[in-house]
């Protein structure tokens, strides 16, 4: 298996600006150029818009207005699986006195999930980064009440990290920013359909914000301790 990452730091400077809505001087990215697997026969290559300011997939018109809006001021998503676009006028947030005093993978200043429910998800997060090498983080926000721009710091945000930002203010929950490194092992289909799976208004309102935050992490623990091929994480568990 042959993997290529170029990286160009003036295009991640310009596709986080347009997420937070801040100037490019004061954001920062993990990966811009479009990462190529390859593995004898069979190939995934994965492509990168080279317009600087929309994000990667685009599932809706709709969310494509908004996705923006709704993370400025979190992480900005190096993989956005919810749609593209930009939402004009929008300030960013860095409030890292919403931030807990010690350590957790897990922060959540919308108080969508119990005390019990935190503490599983942590310990699945920290059985996750054991067994895989790779660290998950999740923050439930409501926009505008977020630390923002703080969880970069907070968390060590690194090639090997996904975030996953759960704010259902435009429709859809789910939300992703994924590292240079995950982007080489999970294709970004997986991450479209996790979206499509659990994040959806009807799924979300009918069972809650906290099932749609508990089964998208026990989704992507299953994906990750998948073995990397041509049809891994090609479900969503």
């Amino acid at each position: 298996r042959v993997r290529i990452r170029a990286h160009f730091s003036r295009h991640k400077e310009l596709k986080m600006a347009s997420l937070f809505h801040l100037p490019s001087s004061l954001t920062f990215r993990k990966i811009c150029h479009p990462p190529i697997r390859a593995s004898h026969s069979h190939y995934r290559i994965s492509v990168k818009n080279e317009n600087p300011l929309p994000k990667l997939s685009k599932i809706s018109e709709f969310s494509s207005k908004t996705v923006n809006f709704l993370l400025s001021g979190s992480l900005a998503l190096a993989l956005s699986l919810t749609g593209v676009g930009i939402a004009e006028g929008k300030v960013g947030v860095n409030k890292p006195e919403l931030l807990p005093k010690e350590f957790t993978s897990v922060i959540d200043v919308a108080g969508f999930l119990s005390d019990g429910q935190e503490k599983r998800l942590a310990q699945e997060i920290t059985d996750i980064e054991k067994d895989t090498g790779f660290k998950l983080r999740v923050l439930a926000q409501n926009y505008p009440d977020t630390p923002g721009l703080a969880i970069k710091d907070f968390w060590q945000v690194d090639d090997r990290t996904i975030v996953f930002v759960a704010d259902p203010t435009f429709g859809n929950i789910l939300n992703f920013n994924v590292g240079a490194t995950v982007d080489l092992d999970i294709p970004r289909s997986f991450w479209s359909r996790l979206a499509g799976t659990y994040g959806n208004m009807f799924y979300w309102k009918e069972k809650g914000e906290d099932a749609s935050i508990e089964a998208a992490v026990m989704a992507i623990s299953s994906c990750l301790r998948e073995p990397v091929g041509p049809n891994n994480c090609s479900e969503v568990k």
